[in-house]
This record gives structure tokens, C-alpha cells and sequence, in this order.
């Protein structure tokens, strides 16, 4: 992903290998004649990390996922009826959501805020384009646990487009908790420290919404950074990001996911996803 100013989330991804960027033309001569000459130089480490940091605000459900998981996937055929959905950020800007529909598409997610600090530019565009073709659709918060309070996140969220209403048509927010794009895979975080930031988080939406958030995450990062803790499953559908054949194994507590995203490169615009079910159970999901 190409560093984009904050909050211009997604795309191009970034790049995983580090880039050093030796500063003015002289700089890069005595660069160049040192390595002629055969000596060696050290470079700050610093400088190479802050080059393939991404800016804050920057951040896209999945970007952990491609960045570890590192390839695309493609469903086997055979599955149980599903409903095709997308979830879009900023990169995308004004969504073509009629071409979307006329691909198939019946559900969308759209990136409506992350940590405290950025909002999605063209969320009404998105939200309320993909409300307007006959989308069902929802929002959601990409988490930063290392900046501030998840109650705090939450309400955040709710005052920036994270709201629900029994309308049919309108999912319940979803917390996007994955991979650290900005330091420490689990955000500083040791494991019972995340399950309580989760559970903040959790709470504090519910008692401004009255729904539970869906969870999006993949397994092998609940597994490093909550230790797999299956507390949640009880109340919040599950959103598993595995870019395969297949979700493969889902996160403790949880028998089933609700969604599923399978692809970073659908298509057509924005991340695909598959709904658990026929649209009958999206409807049922919005209506909570």
C-alpha cells in the first residue's frame, strides 16, 4: 500500500519489504562509492521501519490478514447457500453500488471510523449508496487498542456512522480487531489485557445500540493476542477473514461463522465476503 495522507484508507497495499530512502544526491554518491569500494554501512533501522509504517487512519479490514496470510482466495464450489457481500473503505471512494448489485452483491460493510482520530471521507457515499441499489448495510470501526479506551472507540464510532435501527436493512456495527498495521502485532497488549479491551468495547456499543457487534478477525491473530478466548461467541456473530478454499478453523467458542470474508482482490470493487446463509438470514441478522 502506497502511504497515503491519514485517513485515505486502502490500496495499493504496502509493501512488506523495507525501503530506505537515502535523502539528497550527495548522500546517495557517498552511498554508492562506499559500496564500490567494498565497505560496508550501517543504516538506521529507525529510518527503514518509518518507511514501510503506514499513516494512521490508513488502515482496511484485512490488511493484517493479506500481509500474513499472503494470497487470495477463492471458495470451493459445493457450499451452503450464501450471500454475496463486500466491505469498501476510502481507497474506493464513490462506489459504483448499482454495478454491484448487478454482479450480485446483497450486503456491504463500509469503514466508518478508526481509533479516535479518522473517519472515512466518503462514508455517505458508500453507506448510504449501498442502502439506496437495496443493500443491506452496516458499518464498521477498525481498532486500535494501543490509543485509547474500547468504550471510548465505541462511542466514537456510534457518533460517526456505527448507529443501527430495526429498518430491515441495516446490519449491527462490526469491530475490526486484526493485526497491528502501525507496531506490535497485538497492540502492546498481553492477552487477558485484549480480551478486556474487547469486552469494553463490546459493552459500550451494546448499551448505545442495543446490538451486539459482529467480531471480524482471523484465527491465528485471536489465537496470539487473546489467547483464543471463546467468551465471546455466546453473543457476537463471527466475521473470519481467511483468504483460502475454505474459513478453515474458527476461533474458540464459535461453531459456525456468520461471515466470511474470502478474497482481498474480488471481482469487482472492494473486498468479498460470503453471509452464512440466504439472504432470508441477513434480513434476520439486520432486524437483530
Amino acid at each position: 500500500m502506497t502511504v497515503l495522507r491519514p485517513g485515505s484508507a486502502r490500496r495499493t497495499r504496502p509493501r512488506l519489504s523495507r525501503r530506505i530512502t537515502f535523502g539528497s544526491p550527495r548522500r546517495l554518491a557517498v552511498v554508492v562509492t562506499a559500496l564500490a569500494a567494498g565497505l560496508s554501512l550501517t543504516l538506521p533501522l529507525a529510518s527503514a521501519q518509518a518507511a514501510s509504517t503506514p499513516a494512521r487512519g490508513s488502515a482496511y479490514m484485512g490488511m493484517g490478514v493479506l500481509a500474513h496470510d499472503g494470497r487470495d482466495g477463492t471458495p470451493s464450489t459445493g457450499d451452503a447457500t450464501q450471500t454475496e457481500g463486500v466491505d469498501v473503505s476510502g481507497y474506493q471512494g464513490n462506489v459504483a453500488w448499482s454495478t454491484l448489485w448487478g454482479s450480485g452483491v446483497r450486503w456491504a460493510y463500509t469503514k466508518a471510523t478508526e481509533g479516535t482520530y479518522y473517519t472515512n471521507p466518503y462514508f455517505a457515499q458508500q453507506y448510504n449508496g449501498a442502502y439506496n441499489v437495496g443493500m443491506i448495510r452496516g458499518s464498521y470501526h477498525f481498532a486500535t487498542p494501543d490509543t485509547t479506551s474500547g468504550a471510548t472507540q465505541a462511542n466514537y464510532f456510534v457518533d460517526h456512522g456505527g448507529g443501527w435501527s430495526r429498518d430491515g436493512k441495516t446490519l449491527p456495527g462490526a469491530l475490526d480487531i486484526e493485526w497491528n498495521p502501525y507496531g506490535a502485532a497485538c497492540y502492546g497488549k498481553t492477552a487477558s489485557q485484549m480480551v478486556a479491551w474487547i469486552a469494553d468495547f463490546l459493552a459500550a456499543y451494546k448499551a448505545r445500540t442495543g446490538r451486539d457487534p459482529v467480531i471480524y478477525t482471523a484465527t491465528s491473530w485471536w489465537t496470539q493476542c487473546t489467547g483464543n478466548y471463546g467468551g465471546f461467541a455466546v453473543n457476537n456473530p463471527l466475521w473470519i477473514a481467511r483468504y483460502a478454499a475454505d474459513p478453515g478453523t474458527l476461533p474458540a467458542g464459535w461453531s459456525y461463522y456468520t461471515m466470511w470474508q474470502y478474497t482481498s482482490s474480488g471481482p469487482t470493487v472492494g473486498d468479498h465476503d460470503k453471509f452464512n446463509g440466504a439472504l432470508d438470514r441477513v434480513q434476520a441478522l439486520a432486524n437483530g
